[in-house]
């Protein structure tokens, strides 16, 4: 009998809750090397989280990053996935993602130089079962940040926009480094490489100055060196060397999230984003 034939019949003789089915894993090669692939909601920004899911469930992904400025459905596009949240508002989200079988391993949030705002991320973090904060907090607030870090049992990955703005702190891994001297674990680095090559930076070199402290990587491959606007393109087909980006990974025993966060509002979203999976595992497979 078909999965989808014996749910059917489940349902019907009510021996069986009707649950979504899931695609396959979507890199399993990957996922022995360490590597979890994680959705980005930033890639489905036209649409809400709610909306998003399905499509994620879909491409085999069972992690999630929502960031604090997205909406958390269309139909109410005032509500934003962050800790503004009511308590009944995050017990409906975690419903939502139970019933997808969709973890918000990782959430990207406004950490800044406030305590007490800081603080209630932190708290929405763990009541949503995240591991991982992503944020470009001052160097300054890294002291009260590091103490919400042990507090909570929650890690913070900074993270690194190209070199085109001035609130882009973070932009070169030593600016990283510098801010992160003599911090914890818990305190570690989320590179993006799409925006190290829109830097005009090589992100093999820089992910070396950064061995020991990834705890995260936004994947992503871009059109052009140097170029702060250049498109997104799906994995291994731009300038960024994404064959030897995932192999220096594998040399520095990398273990975490492979977060696909693709810009580019492309008519083909989801087979962009399956290039992408296809090629982070035929690499996987070629190292394994």
């Amino acid at each position: 009998m078909s999965s989808l034939s014996r749910r059917k019949f489940l349902a019907a003789a009510g021996l069986g809750t009707l649950l979504p089915l899931r695609s396959p894993a979507a890199a399993p090669t990957a996922e022995k090397l360490g590597w979890d692939l994680c959705a980005s909601i930033y890639t489905f920004r036209a649409i809400g989280l709610y909306e998003a899911l399905d499509q994620i469930v879909g491409l085999g992904i069972s992690h999630i990053e929502p960031a604090f400025f997205l909406k958390l459905d269309s139909a109410r596009p005032e509500l934003k996935t962050c800790e503004s949240l009511t308590p009944e508002l995050r017990e409906e989200l975690k419903g939502r993602l139970a019933k997808k079988g969709i973890s918000m391993t990782n959430f990207y949030a406004k950490v800044e130089a406030d305590p007490a705002a800081n603080r209630a991320i932190f708290e929405y973090a763990k009541e949503m079962g995240v591991q991982t904060i992503v944020a470009e907090p001052p160097a300054e607030a890294l002291d009260g940040v590091e103490d919400l870090c042990e507090s909570f049992a929650i890690n913070l990955a900074i993270h690194n926009h190209p070199n085109d703005r001035p609130t882009s702190k973070y932009w070169n891994p030593d600016a990283f480094l510098a801010a992160a001297k003599n911090r914890g674990p818990r305190i570690g680095a989320c590179p993006d490489t799409g925006h190290w090559v829109r830097s005009g930076l090589d992100p093999v070199e820089c992910l070396k100055k950064l061995e020991g402290h990834i705890i995260e990587v936004h994947a992503k491959d871009v059109e052009e060196i140097g170029n702060p606007k250049s498109r997104d393109v799906p994995l291994g087909t731009g300038k960024a060397n994404y064959g030897a980006i995932l192999r220096e990974l594998h040399r520095q025993k990398f273990k975490g999230t492979l977060t696909l966060e693709y810009e580019h509002q492309s008519p083909a979203l989801l087979d962009d984003l399956r290039a992408c999976i296809d090629f982070i595992e035929k690499t996987a497979a070629s190292i394994g």
